[in-house]
Parts: structure tokens; C-alpha cells; sequence
């Protein structure tokens, strides 16, 4: 019974020996420790050493002696010796430290990982890219849900231009900034709190009185911008509820809004839209957009983050309603140009509609340039068009030629097997880093 007792404890050594021997991998901050725990234990051994030959030169010979001396094993040879207490040293040391980071560690491990491989992927997401997306709207959100799993250091910048809906309703009757795009950048990069998150996302129904429509993290963003007097304080105190690795800025703190010049057919007058809401109502050709007051100022968090970047990516989103109202901020514009970052544009993978009909990716393009002008990306990722055809009043945005284009094109496939017309997260965060690794690596 004693040697099965041996051999399961043998067994169960030889299974986690690999694993101990991950806590030694480089990068996880564990070794330096490690050393100084060893050094302060060599010290206190010598100290000890030196008590205990004190003892055997100058004690009187007593009944104990014999048993110090046979529990110092000096019935061995000394080589022998420093062996065994050496290794018998270290895996107490090595037991002792695991069984102290496991006992601080429980509260915040989940079920089913162990603590070396949390700390392995929280190293290294801490010295991650330092990332800035650009955009708004669903596209941007699924962006940052794929990216996080890479890097801490990502930074959303998001446009404030919404008039309708819950965010409209509180900018008309509260006078904030509104918060629809901003909440759902911090509930994509949320760290996996699903409870918490969803009711965040939460949306009351039609029909409640006074709540009519409106979501609860945007209720929730409004009361802490009461409360903390900023709106910019608002969001980072939302970030903390919902353990947000990364952050969420506006592109201006001004009060702006969104206006569309669109071409009637058959006439040579164009027609003004006023709202970001009610651009994709019409089914007219957008042919330019603008901010009113024109040319306000960005956010300066968000020039910081952007002057700071290894790679910033472009959309994807809403053409003329998420992306552009972003550098239409003339500071946001120019801080991209003189960043050293890679820049991407990530083309959307569908048309929509009352915005983009008919569009190709150089049509995209285009618009970018004739608002922004040149020069303010390198790459562009485009989705390879899906085999099914499209539905309704949505088309594919294909690449017609990319020769006309003076960007470096790639094209692969990005998009959601179960919704054609998105992009997936984790082909889309996985399509980036490699064309960082491929251009900047």
C-alpha cells in the first residue's frame, strides 16, 4: 500500500512537471522574484549554518547531540549532502510560492484555468500593440471584441455625432454627448463580466413610459455624467464597472452635428439633410458630409493616443455616418497623418443602404479622400466577397481595380460565416496583426 502511495505521488510529479516548468517562461515576471525569494533563503540558511556549527564546536556533549547530528546527515558525504538539502530546498520554496499565489489567486481565476496560463496571457495582452480604432456603430465594436483578446493597449475613438434613437433622446433632453456608440465600444471590450455586460446592453421595450427605448448604459453613462460633472469622467467611470482593458474616447467633446448634401436625380440642385439618423433614411446619393460647427476641436486623450500608436485602423462601419464624422475633426485628420503608425482602412464588406448603394471598395475610397484627402492610411483590407448572393437591397463591395488604387490592397476573407454581410472578430484582429507582422515586423 506504502509503494502505490509512491508511485501515484511519482505519477502525479512526472504530469506537473512541465507545467512548474512554465512559471520559469520568459516574459511572466515570475524569475526575478523567484531569485530574490531564493537569495532570501540561502541567507537565512547560512545564518543557520553558522548557529549550528556554533553549537557542534562549543556544545557540551548531550543526549541531543547525536540527533542534530544524525539529522544534519553527517553520516554522508558533504557533496551528497548540499545535494539533498539543496533539492529538498527548492521544492519546498517552489511549493510554498505556488501555494501562496493559488490561495491569492482563487477569487479571480476562473473555473477550470490555472493561474501560470492567466498570467502568461495577461503579459502577454500587457505588452500588446498599442492599437487605436477609428469608427463607430456595430462595425467597430466587433473590431475591438477580436483585437482585445490580443492587447490591454486599445484605444476606440468614436464619434458623437448620433441623433437618434436612445443616444438622440438624451442629447435633446439632457444636453450630454451622446453615448450609444461609446457603450457598445465598452461592452465589446469588456472583460467577459456577460451578466454585467448584457445589462449594460440592456434595451427597455416600447410602450414603458419615460423609459421608452432607451438603453441602460446609456441611463447609466447620462447619471455619472451628472455625477462626476464630465462627460469624458462619465465614460472612464464606466469603463471600471464593466473591467474594461483599454479605453473608449470621444473624437470631440463639442456638441456636433451631422449634415449630408445628397443629388436629386434628374435635377443639378442637391438637398441638405440635417442628422446623422435620418442620412440613411433617404434614398438619394450622399455627395458630402459635414460637421456643424465645422472644424471643432478633438478630444486632446484622443490625438495622444493616436500620435502614440503602432497601428491604427479605419472603420470598419457606416461610411458617411460612423467613420467619417470622426475626420471630419481636422485635428483627428492630421494627428493620423503625422503618427508613425501603420494605417489600415478596413473596407466594409456590404453596401447600405441610403448610404452606399451601388458602392465599390474604390468608391469607399474616394469618398475618404475627397473629404480628407490623400495619404491618410497605407493599406487597405478588403473582404474576399462571400460565394452566397446577396439579399434585399445589399450588395457585396467588391474590389473592381486595384490598380487605381495607390494603396497596398489586401484582400482575404474577414467576414461571419452565419451573417455574410459582418465581419468576424477573430479573422478580421487576426488579418490585422498579420499585416503588421508582415509590414512593420
Amino acid at each position: 500500500m506504502k509503494f502505490d502511495r509512491i508511485a501515484i505521488i511519482f505519477q502525479r510529479l512526472r504530469k506537473e512537471f512541465p507545467y512548474l516548468f512554465r512559471w520559469l517562461v520568459p516574459g511572466i515576471g515570475v524569475k526575478r522574484w523567484l531569485f530574490l525569494t531564493l537569495m532570501g533563503t540561502t541567507l537565512i540558511g547560512i545564518g543557520l549554518g553558522i548557529v549550528l556549527l556554533d553549537i557542534y564546536r562549543t556544545a557540551p556533549q548531550t543526549w541531543w547531540l547525536p540527533l542534530l547530528s544524525a539529522a544534519s546527515l553527517r553520516f554522508l558525504s558533504r557533496p551528497l549532502r548540499a545535494f539533498i538539502f539543496i533539492l529538498f530546498g527548492l521544492v519546498m520554496v517552489f511549493g510554498g510560492i505556488y501555494g501562496i499565489n493559488r490561495s491569492l489567486m482563487i477569487p479571480f481565476i476562473k473555473p477550470g484555468k490555472k493561474v501560470v496560463d492567466e498570467l502568461t496571457v495577461h503579459r502577454r495582452r500587457e505588452r500588446g500593440l498599442k492599437i487605436v480604432a477609428i469608427g463607430g456603430g456595430h462595425g467597430l465594436a466587433t473590431l475591438l471584441r477580436g483585437l482585445k483578446e490580443y492587447t490591454y493597449n486599445l484605444t476606440a475613438i468614436v464619434t458623437v455625432a448620433d441623433s437618434g434613437g436612445s443616444s438622440g433622446k438624451l442629447r435633446r433632453e439632457m444636453g450630454i454627448l451622446p453615448p450609444g456608440d461609446l457603450r457598445n465600444c465598452l461592452a465589446a471590450l469588456s472583460n467577459d463580466e456577460a451578466l454585467l455586460t448584457h445589462l449594460f446592453q440592456y434595451r427597455f421595450p416600447d410602450g414603458q413610459s419615460g423609459l421608452n427605448g432607451h438603453s441602460l448604459g446609456n441611463l447609466l453613462i447620462t447619471a455619472l455624467a451628472e455625477i462626476t460633472g464630465s462627460f469624458e469622467d462619465a465614460i472612464a467611470e464606466s469603463g471600471r464597472v464593466l473591467a474594461v482593458r483599454g479605453r473608449v474616447l470621444p473624437s470631440t467633446l463639442q456638441q456636433v452635428d451631422l449634415v449630408a448634401d445628397v443629388h436629386l436625380p434628374l435635377l443639378t440642385a442637391r438637398l441638405r439633410i440635417e442628422g446623422e439618423s435620418e442620412i440613411p433614411r433617404s434614398s438619394w446619393r450622399v455627395k458630402r458630409v459635414y460637421l456643424q460647427p465645422n472644424a471643432p476641436p478633438a478630444y486632446p486623450e484622443a490625438i495622444k493616443a493616436i500620435l502614440g500608436a503602432d497601428l491604427i485602423v479605419i472603420g470598419p462601419g457606416s461610411l458617411y455616418t460612423s467613420i467619417l464624422p470622426n475626420l471630419l475633426v481636422p485635428e483627428i485628420s492630421q494627428a493620423i497623418r503625422s503618427s508613425k503608425a501603420l494605417k489600415v482602412y478596413v473596407c466594409n464588406i456590404a453596401t447600405q443602404a441610403g448610404e452606399t448603394d451601388h458602392y465599390t471598395c474604390e468608391d469607399h475610397v474616394h469618398a475618404i479622400e475627397m473629404h480628407v484627402g490623400k495619404g491618410l492610411f497605407q493599406v487597405i483590407l478588403a473582404n474576399l466577397p462571400p460565394q452566397v448572393p446577396s439579399d434585399g437591397d445589399m450588395e457585396w463591395v467588391y474590389v473592381a481595380n486595384s490598380q487605381k488604387l495607390d494603396y497596398i490592397v489586401i484582400k482575404e476573407k474577414v467576414s461571419d460565416d452565419t451573417h455574410p454581410a459582418r465581419h468576424d472578430s477573430v479573422l478580421l484582429a487576426k488579418s490585422l496583426l498579420a499585416i503588421y507582422q508582415r509590414l512593420r515586423g
